[in-house]
């Protein structure tokens, strides 16, 4: 019976081996060091909130995978061999396989800072992180303040979990605004206000330089680079963005970049080895995107295709329209289609923002065709399934901003803004577009 491992439990991983058993009644076994059983990364945050218990993230029981053979193997895989097609783990044990699927996922970046692993530092990526952040910040008497370096989505994620349990929190961004490689500058200042209103200590424009230990090895202190302050504090969170997790294969025969070098198939350039989520490299980006995505969803769509291929139905992945959703605090995010940091050569803009500064949407279109090209919406809801439809039927502006009703997704009896976005899009550039009424039957059909 042939033997497919899988190495890594994160989505990819267990989306993967699912697909490969309703398919086959393949041998499958997933490696992971992390964790017995899958768990959702992504609720983690909440685990610390109180807002739920670890076992709650695990979405299936833990009888699924017996009853599912699905073999679950816990170990920490140290060299691959792709000529005999063994894997050896650190403990010396080893595991034959005949198609191997890296699905090893992201660590967090590190850049040599001194102090970098002290005790009390820590990212907010694995199991492993949320335990150090119980033990090292369970309440503001034992964590007087944390220090945060880097401005991502997993930076402001662990600044509101450590203000929700009331301890102070510095936050450093190397950028001169929160998220403004990605955001543009309206979205990106509504981010940087957000943060401030919840009392976090924002510095924007900073590097760290060290971070400093007391006499028993643990963190008391950082230091900025700019201007050499000191900040006493008893935990360091690094959240300066991820890095595929594949040190265990840079001495096989896979090629690497960045991540695994796969193809539209997400084959390596080794027969019988592919590799799928956030450790995959595409040789050459797919549309836009780019070449490594360390998105939930595109790992999901990974291990789905790449189970369909092991099964004899060779496709090639097709990510399909780029959209993605996150939470800054109480502001909700979502994005359809391109809105990039920067304007590009052939697109016009159209942003409104509510007088509340926790609303906006930002629209980009072909200046030309008018074509749309993508929506940032922050603190409004939008249907996927709407924009989804409208970039694949390349519509224009005028069409996106005359069904905007249907694309709201607010809760009933929540205040509409779409008679006002559409005003002030008319009143900016001499149109007359005139909005539609929601279509109930457009909506579900």
């Amino acid at each position: 019976m042939e033997h497919i491992v899988i190495i890594g439990n994160g989505i990819s991983g267990v989306t993967a081996a699912r697909h490969i058993r309703k398919l086959s009644d393949k041998k499958i076994t997933i490696v992971s060091a992390e964790t017995d059983y899958f768990f959702s990364r992504t609720a983690l945050m909440y685990v610390y909130m109180g807002h739920m218990k670890f076992e709650h993230t695990q979405p299936y029981e833990d009888w699924f995978w017996r009853k599912n053979k699905i073999d679950l193997k816990k170990g920490f895989v140290k060299t691959v061999d792709t000529k005999s097609k063994t894997l050896q783990f650190s403990n010396e044990e080893t595991l034959q396989y005949d198609k191997l699927i890296i699905a090893t996922g992201s660590k967090p970046n590190k850049f040599g800072w001194p102090g970098q692993d002290l005790d009390g530092v820590m990212g907010m990526y694995h199991k492993q992180d949320l335990e150090n952040l119980e033990k090292f910040a369970p309440n503001n008497k034992v964590c007087k303040r944390a220090v945060i370096v880097g401005g991502g989505l997993i930076g402001i994620e662990l600044a509101e979990m450590l203000h929700s349990r009331h301890i102070p929190v510095t936050f450093l961004v190397r950028e001169t605004s929160f998220w403004n490689k990605v955001f543009p500058e309206q979205e990106s200042e509504m981010i940087n206000k957000e943060i401030l209103s919840n009392g976090i200590d924002l510095r924007l424009g900073v590097n760290l330089k060290e971070i400093k230990s007391d006499d028993n090895g643990k963190v008391k202190s950082v230091v900025i680079a700019e201007t050499g302050e000191e900040i006493a504090c008893n935990v360091v969170g690094l959240t300066a963005g991820v890095t595929p997790n594949i040190d265990f294969i840079k001495d096989s025969e896979i090629e690497t970049g960045r991540g695994v070098k796969v193809n539209r198939f997400l084959e390596t350039n080794i027969p019988d080895v592919y590799a799928i989520g956030d450790c995959a490299e595409q040789h050459e980006p797919i549309g836009s995107r780019k070449p490594i995505e360390a998105v939930w969803y595109t790992g999901r769509m990974m291990g789905e295709t790449v189970a369909q291929t092991i099964c004899g139905n060779h496709i090639e992945y097709k990510p399909g329209h780029w959209f993605n959703s996150a939470k800054f605090f109480d502001i909700e995010y979502q994005t359809y289609g391109w809105v990039w940091a920067q304007p590009k050569e052939n697109e016009a803009r159209f942003y409104w923002e509510h007088e509340s500064s926790k609303k906006c949407i930002h629209l980009s279109y072909h200046k030309d065709t008018r074509a749309f090209i993508g929506i940032n919406n922050l603190g409004i809801r939008m249907r996927h399934e709407f924009f989804d439809r409208v970039l694949s039927e390349e519509r224009t502006i005028d069409y996106v901003l005359e069904h905007l009703a249907d694309a709201n997704f607010d809760p009933e009896f929540y205040k509409l803004h779409e008679p006002e976005i559409v005003a002030k899009f008319n009143q900016e550039n001499g149109t007359n577009i005139q909005l539609k009424k929601k279509s109930w039957k457009r909506i579900f059909a």
